[in-house]
């Protein structure tokens, strides 16, 4: 059983707050979160969003009361409507309460950008980022009539604004035979 929340820490006038309220909590040491590559890893985090990891709900919930009662110290609090639960075993059903608030238990959610499924199904994020892509390129209509613009010119645009929208986290899709 892995599971994971997200969670945006509020009132928080700097960034560096939040990290150092992580360091403290020191959660390199904990037995709790998920073994890769021969190292536990219990949190991912990016500037005020913060991924934790475990095997089982009891141990999540103990991350993120730990987190609660470190950040309360500091003046920052949960926002449980902001928090998300995602279980990839099992028929996903995951209940956490904090402070008699359930946290919400999602099948997908959106994390640094990328659609995450619970399934591990990338197909649905595979469509999401072509018609964003595509979305630019039909935004750029007035560019491409253009006669004062030139085809190496339009050319370089398409491959500077358009393919890395539609490619953006290309390097972690799990493709099958229906995604190529």
């Amino acid at each position: 059983l892995i599971l994971s929340v997200t969670f945006v820490l509020v009132k928080c006038v700097h960034i560096s707050l939040a990290e150092m309220i992580m360091r403290k909590l020191d959660l390199e040491e904990s037995e709790i979160g998920v073994k890769i590559g021969g190292r536990n890893i219990n949190n991912l985090r990016y500037a005020d969003d913060t991924t934790l990891l475990a095997e089982t709900e009891d141990g999540l919930k103990y991350l993120i009361l730990r987190i609660k009662k470190e950040s309360e110290k500091m003046g920052l609090y949960l926002n449980i409507k902001k928090t998300k639960i995602m279980t990839t075993a099992g028929n996903g059903a995951v209940k956490i309460t904090i402070n008699s608030e359930e946290i919400k238990c999602v099948k997908v959610f959106c994390f640094l950008g990328s659609m995450i499924d619970r399934t591990g199904d990338c197909g649905p994020e595979i469509s999401r980022q072509i018609a964003l892509g595509r979305s630019a390129m039909l935004s750029m209509h007035q560019i491409w009539k253009s006669k004062d613009i030139s085809l190496t010119t339009k050319c370089k645009m398409v491959h500077v604004i358009v393919f890395p929208i539609s490619m953006y986290g290309c390097e972690s899709w799990t493709l099958k035979k229906a995604d190529r």
